[in-house]
């Protein structure tokens, strides 16, 4: 089953079960599953749809994240 697109707390943790179910281990699917969230909560700034969330990804890109 292909992975959520999204960023929220729920769709995270799903997509790391997910990831678990398939045979990876837990460090490698948080990893997968935050990337993911990562690149959909980009795609929402860009879209114009979140400026709450634009602001904490630069705060969390200031400190090295």
């Amino acid at each position: 089953m292909p992975l959520k697109q999204g960023y929220s707390r729920r769709t995270v943790g799903h997509n790391i079960k997910v990831e678990q179910q398939h045979g990876r281990p837990r460090k490698q699917a948080v990893a997968i599953a935050l990337q993911v969230a990562q690149k959909a909560a980009r795609k929402a700034i860009h879209a114009g749809k979140s400026s709450k969330l634009a602001r904490r990804m630069a705060r969390s890109a200031g400190k090295g994240r």
